[in-house]
């Protein structure tokens, strides 16, 4: 399986794309950072990341689309640039006629670091390590790209989260067991 990871963001949209092999290792393919200046007009923004991403599932053959999962911030207009591009990877998907998963950074940390509240530093560690660079991935942006089709890929093949029979690797249970936890210590949130 080949998958695209994009973290989402209107002035760095990260790019990352990761194979997994027949037993089951991980490589880089490819990673970027697709940039717009603030000054240009957001229209224009959202035009050059939507045939940015294009370009890169096309480019790079992938099977499947793995995007971060917006939620909320401090910041409202961050974050609705952040929907805005994370809706045109969807879109693109969809337009290409791949599948599509949405994970949360929460879910992400866990899958590469088995924390789900681990450091930017800590996921761009664990992204080297996991697909063997020699280097991490630089800027924080791509080392999440490469870190969201990660995820996706080891998600595809854990027991119940996906339609696939296959056995987790010790790896996939690892994580299993971090979001497991990581869910758990979230605060419980009350109706009204």
């Amino acid at each position: 399986m080949r998958v695209l990871g994009v973290d989402p963001g209107l002035t760095r949209c990260g790019l990352g794309v990761v194979d997994s092999g027949p037993s089951r290792e991980l490589s880089a393919v490819a990673v970027g950072v697709l940039r717009t200046p603030p000054d240009m007009p957001v229209q224009q923004r959202l035009l050059t990341i939507a045939a940015g991403i294009e370009e890169w599932i096309v480019r790079h053959d992938v099977d499947a689309v793995a995007v971060e999962r917006v939620f909320a911030q401090h910041n409202v207009s961050s974050v609705i640039g952040t929907a805005q591009v994370a809706g045109l990877a969807m879109v693109a998907a969809a337009r290409a006629g791949l599948p599509l998963g949405t994970h949360t950074p929460s879910e992400v940390k866990a899958a590469v670091t088995g924390n789900g509240r681990a450091d930017k530093l800590q996921v761009q560690e664990m992204v080297r390590r996991i697909l063997r660079l020699a280097e991490r991935p630089q800027p924080a942006d791509a080392a999440d790209a490469l870190a969201l089709a990660v995820c996706h890929v080891w998600r595809a093949g854990t027991p119940g989260a996906g339609t696939s029979s296959r056995q987790a690797t010790p790896a996939q249970e690892a994580w299993a067991r971090a979001e497991l936890a990581a869910r758990r210590a979230r605060p419980a949130v009350r109706s009204r």
